[in-house]
This record gives C-alpha cells, structure tokens and sequence, in this order.
C-alpha cells in the first residue's frame, strides 16, 4: 500500500509539471539586496500557463483563467519567504525578485505548457554582504552656486542602463541607444526643476551645476544589468547638502558685527 501512495505521489508531481521537451539550465550571482529578473524569453498566450518553482514549492502562477494566477502565499499558504517581494510579468511572465535575501538562493524552474511543454531552471545564488555595505549612502556637502558630481566609481559596461532618481522621480537615464538617453525634463514631463543644469558624463556621474538649495535631497542611482535570460538591478544612494541660508546668514551677522565696531570708532574719534 505504501509503495501505491509513494508512486501516486510521483505522478501526481509530474503531471502538474507536464512532460518536457525541452530543459535549459542557467546560473544567477546577486549580491544580497540587489533585485533580479528570471525572464521566460516569451509573451503569453492565452492557451499558456505558467508556473515558478523553488525547490519543489510553487511560487508564481499564470494560467488562462485569470482566478487561478497566484504568486507566493497566493499560491501556497504559509509560504511567506518572499512576502511582497515578488512580482510576475503577465505579459510575459517573468519573475521579478526585489530586496534580494541569502535565504533566496536555490534552483528556480521555470514551467511552461503550451503545445510543447518545456522547463528552464535558473540556479539562483544570493550571496551576503554586510549592512554597511548594503545600505551605505555617500554624504555630499557643497556651497550654494557649486557644482557637485554624484559618482558611481565603477566601469561602466555599454549595455548596462542606468537611472537615476531624486525623491524617486527619474531625473535622468543613460542607455546603450543614445535616442533613449534623457535628462531632467526629457525623462519627465513638467519635471524643470534642474532645467539645464543637469549632465551626465560617459562614466553614468551625475553633474548638477549652479546648485541650489532646493538641490538638497536623496539621489538614487539604479544599474541595471541585462541578459537574454535575466536583468540584475543594484542601488546606489547619495545625500546631497546645498549649504546656502546658512553662509548668508553668517555674512549677515559678520556685517552687523563690523557695523556696530565701525560705529563705535567713530563714537570715540568723535569724543
């Protein structure tokens, strides 16, 4: 009776992954942190169902009905290890993994039926870095009217893509196909904040000129790095200080000082 149950089991496991005909395999390094797509190479039909594995457990679902997509605990209660951090492309149904965790790392299958089912596995490693290095921020402190360049300090490769934000709205991007490279007001719409004071440089520096204090603020830049089979995004964050009130303030006082000295060697001339 057991030996019956066990090769139940089996075919029941294999019948919800189908027969396949096809089987790749591809290997993923991501620092802990970084974000990466696991991309399927096609676009859905409507005949075609999708299903994401780790380690045996489904994780992500796209069939037909849309009642029966799912992804993590939609798909498995009490699968809560990547909770609100996977998201599924229903166009193409790719996997999308934010905010990446060493406790990510395993072998992802990719399960595809449509006339001729097929699996792709991605062997995911996410390898740890320490909390310094993950969250650290460079701090930059600049006087009104200075430029300042925001540098990424790393070899820029020609098919990476790089963005960059202030207060999470893209202020310029950087691409291998020049006519998708924008800055300020090109990237958004009425966004005029930094009109012509923005560049960016060969290496993806951001260069703001003539700063203001309304310059002041978070800067992200995100590199995205792209595959056939899939995309890793890393972050890097900057804190820019525009120092402006503060040394006109101090002018002010410095004046008011010399005033009153000056007033006051008059006063003794005088008596």
């Amino acid at each position: 009776m057991k030996r019956i149950f066990k090769w139940l089991s089996v075919f029941l496991f294999f019948s919800d992954r189908g027969v396949y005909s096809d089987r790749d395999s591809v290997s993923v390094s991501v620092n802990e942190g970084d974000s990466v797509i696991l991309h399927t190479g096609v676009q859905t039909k409507q005949q075609e169902e999708i299903k994401w594995y780790i380690n045996d457990t489904r994780i992500a679902q796209i069939t037909g009905d849309l009642s029966y997509n799912c992804t993590d605990v939609q798909c498995n209660e009490g699968t809560e290890r990547f909770r609100d951090r996977l998201k599924l492309d229903h166009q193409t149904g790719s996997l999308t993994i934010t905010n990446t965790k060493t406790t990510d790392s395993g072998e992802y299958e990719l399960v595809l039926f449509s006339s001729s089912s097929s699996e792709k596995i991605f062997s995911v490693t996410v390898r740890g870095v320490s909390a310094a290095e993950q969250y650290n921020m460079k701090t930059i402190s600049v006087n009104k009217g200075e430029y300042v360049s925001l540098d990424p300090d790393e070899v820029k490769d020609p098919n990476d893509v790089m963005t960059w934000y202030f207060d999470d709205t893209i202020i310029a991007k950087i691409t291998g196909d020049p006519n998708k490279t924008c800055t300020d007001v090109q990237c958004e719409d009425g966004n005029e904040r930094s009109r012509g004071r923005l560049t960016v440089s060969q290496t993806g520096s951001l260069i703001i000129t003539n700063t203001r204090t309304t310059d002041s603020g978070p800067y992200k830049l995100q590199i995205t790095s792209n595959n056939s089979s899939f995309s890793i995004s890393r972050v890097k964050r900057f804190s820019v200080s525009v120092i402006g009130e503060i040394a006109g303030i101090s002018a002010a006082i410095g004046g008011g000082v010399l005033l009153v000295a000056a007033a006051g060697v008059i006063y003794q001339c005088c008596h």
